[in-house]
Parts: structure tokens; sequence; C-alpha cells
């Protein structure tokens, strides 16, 4: 099986050629998988969580999967966060600090993704200054993320993790993928309700809205950040089943995916060109909101 790769970036089109990859390999089982990367002049390195899950996917089906024809600038970058030493690549040093290295959790390494996301992303330099309490909820809504793709994806593959930062576009991007059921399916399960997969995301962002297990948090931990991008300048995205989902510039866009991601990419971009400083509203009054 061969299968080409465009540029990837973290908009719609990319979506759909991960979805389309995946559409492709998906009845695949003990065969050699080789994606062409010629065509493949960008990729916003944090996205190796979405494709690292696909892949690993297919290796689990007992596919060979080979990556050829890499551009030297796309081999550089995915060679320095460890994405590449996964497929014959040598991983060679980040000198300039710009990765968040590229990781696979199980579902029971909680801790380990807890100190993961404290050493290599909250505690980055890049990142807007918080007050004590409002960066304790940011964390937890990033570690909610991964609580998500456990308890409610009830993926058996694992947690798949990525993240960079670009000092020309003054961009921290972080994003956390995994092989589970999809929103719409776990939306439809613990509420009943029958949405559209791009639907369901929008439900399941809403502070609200929760499908929770036990007593483990519910939702997707993402109705904090969504304010927090608001004002940041930031953006955070969806995919999940065939449904996107963007939250941008204060508005949400809802798209339908050609075809289906076996899972669940979430991904946040916060605006490292931003000089204000943040707090909780409870610090001021007593309502917890910005």
């Amino acid at each position: 099986m061969k299968c080409s790769l465009q540029a990837i970036r973290h908009d719609r089109d990319s979506f759909e050629a991960l979805a389309y990859l995946h559409e492709q390999t998906r009845e695949c089982f003990w065969d050699e998988v080789e994606i062409d990367m010629e065509a493949t002049s960008w990729f916003d390195a944090d996205m190796c969580a979405a494709i690292g899950a696909l892949l690993y996917n297919l290796g689990e089906n007992l596919n060979t999967v080979k990556l050829v024809n890499l551009p030297p600038s796309v081999e550089k970058i995915l060679s320095k966060n460890g994405f590449l030493s996964h497929y014959g690549r040598v991983k060679i040093p980040d000198r300039w600090g710009t990765t968040i290295s590229y990781q696979r959790f199980d579902v029971k390494d909680d801790r380990y993704f807890s100190g993961y996301i404290e050493g290599e992303f909250i505690q980055r330099s890049e990142m807007p200054t918080m007050s004590p309490r409002l960066l304790k909820k940011f964390r937890e809504s990033i570690f909610e993320i991964f609580s998500n793709a456990v308890w409610h994806s009830r993926t058996k593959l694992g947690i798949f993790s990525c993240g960079q930062f670009f000092p020309s576009r003054s961009r921290l991007d972080f994003t956390v993928a995994d092989l589970g059921v999809g929103i719409r399916q776990n939306v439809q399960d613990h509420v009943g309700s029958d949405l559209s997969p791009e639907e369901a995301i929008d439900w399941a962002t809403k502070g609200n809205n929760t499908t929770k297990h036990g007593d483990v948090p519910g939702g997707l931990g993402l109705k904090l950040l969504c304010e927090f991008i608001d004002l940041n300048g930031g953006c955070l995205r969806i995919a999940s089943d065939a449904g996107y989902w963007c939250r941008e510039n204060g508005k949400t866009t809802l798209a339908r995916l050609s075809h289906p991601f076996p899972g669940t990419v979430a991904s946040v971009e916060i605006n490292t060109a931003d000089q204000n400083s943040y707090m909780l509203a409870s610090e001021l009054n007593a309502k917890d909101i910005f």
C-alpha cells in the first residue's frame, strides 16, 4: 500500500488529509504501508500527535510503516521532537528548545502525562503570565483532556501528544490525540442525543454539558480554554469522527470532514506575543470567570 501526504498545518484541509490517510489504510493488515512525503512541504510539528496515532494503529494491525521522501526541513523538525525515532531515524538535539517532545502514554500513565505537560508546556517561558489560581485551573483543563481521552473515548491504544513553539509566528501549539470511540458516539451513549459529528463537538465544549464518568471530571476541559484563548488571541481546534470544530477570534466554526478521524484530536494554540497578565475574576469578585 502506497499513500502520499500533503503539507500538514492547523486547518481543516490537513485534518481532511489525515482522515483520508486513515480511510486509505484502515483495511491494511500485515502489509507494508509506504507514505510518500515528497509533497509534504510543511508539517506543523505538534500534529505528530494526530498522525502518530494513525501510524501506531497501523502497527497494531501488524503493518510495517515507512515514511519516504521527506523534505530535509520536515525531516529535521520531526527528528528533533523524537517522532521519526519511531520510524528508523535518529533523534537529533533541539538546541533552540522549540519542541515539545512527541510522546505516547498508556491509559494508566496519568502521573507521567501530568509531569510532561507541566515540564514541557505549562512552565514554558513563552506562556502568558497567569496568576497562581488561574494557572492551576489552566493546568487542570489540559489534564482533563487526557482524562477525557482515557474515560470517555474508551481507547485501548493510548494517548498521543506533541507540541511546538513557532517563534516567527509567536505561537505555542500543543495537541493531544486518541483512537477512541469519538465524541459523537460518546455523547449518544451517555446522553442519548443524536447529533451530527460537528454538533456533538460543539455540545461537548459547552461548560454545563458533560458525560461524567463517576468522580472523573466530565466534558473536554475546554470551557476555560475557550475563554482564555478568546482573550489571548489564540485558537482551539478539535477533530472527531467526521466533525471539525474551531474557535478563533471569538468565533466558532463547524464543518464536516469527508472521512472520519478514528478518535479525537484536540489542539490548543497560544498567542505568545500576548503581553497581558491574567487572573480569575473570582480573585477580584465572586464569579469564577475572567
